[in-house]
């Protein structure tokens, strides 16, 4: 394969990418051409909404080509063009092979939550130390381990363990909570989310670490559990409050996660005419609000 690398002014980034598909390019990226220098500039949005430009200043428009001939014509067509203006070709060079599911492969490493409880991709093997362990891969449903708020709401449910329960986990995604709860004595476990790949996906990945738990949408979710798990983001857990502190029994707990630790007041203050949210645990800027009921 072949990568036409461009440099291009914030304006004319969207012209370029859209012209570069429209010639059958593989792939276009986009990055910060004054990365690692004094010029850089970062593009953060808050969790769940879009970054506040998509792109940079001065951009570094990356694309992929079949072949070298198919680059070279394509950055040809490209300079001839109106938009092309302030525009200019970089480099047309040649992108080594590489084992990509291999390169991939090598980015997740296994997560420790505790240390007798971890989680492990399938193609690691499982750390000697390792006594519960969750064997799951990347995939299209959110949930790795990877992220705080996973690790923070599997930490709460390995130091408090469901043990014969019931358990919701709403808004599961990958079934990653569903899962632990399951491996650390849950009677019952269901999962529900609004994606029906995220169903699909928890009851796939709860197949394969030999768990037993009930996946749908959320009208699946249906009376009182003893622990009820909720890692989504700020503003869908204020919505759902009413509805998920109903799923609450007598004497059990619900976990939130997907907070911001500048958005904690706002919780509780949410959540106060239902149960009294108290931080639990804290990572990265993210916190855990844990409320028990009476």
């Amino acid at each position: 394969m072949f990568e036409l690398r461009l440099v291009c002014p914030e304006e004319r980034v969207e012209a370029i990418s859209d012209a570069l598909q429209a010639l059958d390019a593989l792939s276009v990226s986009v990055e910060d051409a004054d990365a690692e220098t004094e010029g850089e500039r970062a593009l953060f949005g808050e969790p769940g909404m879009p970054p506040p430009a998509q792109s940079w200043v001065r951009s570094r428009v990356l694309a992929l080509f079949p072949d070298q001939a198919a680059a070279q014509e394509a950055a040809r067509l490209l300079a001839l063009q109106d938009f092309f203006a302030g525009c200019e070709v970089q480099a047309i060079e040649t992108v080594p092979d590489q084992d990509w599911v291999r390169l991939t492969q090598s980015q997740f490493e296994p997560v420790e939550i505790t240390p007798a409880f971890w989680i492990v991709p399938t193609w690691h093997q499982v750390p000697a130390q390792a006594e519960q362990v969750i064997r799951l891969d990347p995939g299209l449903a959110f949930g790795t381990g990877t992220h705080p708020t996973t690790r923070m709401c599997l930490r709460w449910i390995a130091a408090h363990p469901p043990t014969g329960q019931r358990v919701l986990d709403y808004g599961c995604g990958s079934g990653i909570l569903a899962i632990g709860a399951a491996l650390h004595g849950a009677a019952e476990v269901d999962a529900v989310d609004i994606d029906e790949a995220a169903v699909q996906s928890t009851l796939d990945n709860a197949a394969a670490n030999g768990v037993r738990l009930c996946a749908g949408l959320p009208d699946a979710a249906r009376g009182e559990y003893g622990t009820v798990l909720a890692n989504i983001l700020a503003t869908p857990l204020k919505v759902l409050a009413p509805l998920l502190c109903q799923h609450v029994a007598p004497g059990g707990a619900l976990v939130l996660a997907g907070v911001l630790e500048r958005q904690t007041e706002e919780l509780q203050a949410t959540y106060q005419a239902y149960l009294a949210l108290e931080v639990a645990d804290r990572e990265d800027g993210w916190v855990l609000l844990v409320a028990r009921r009476a």
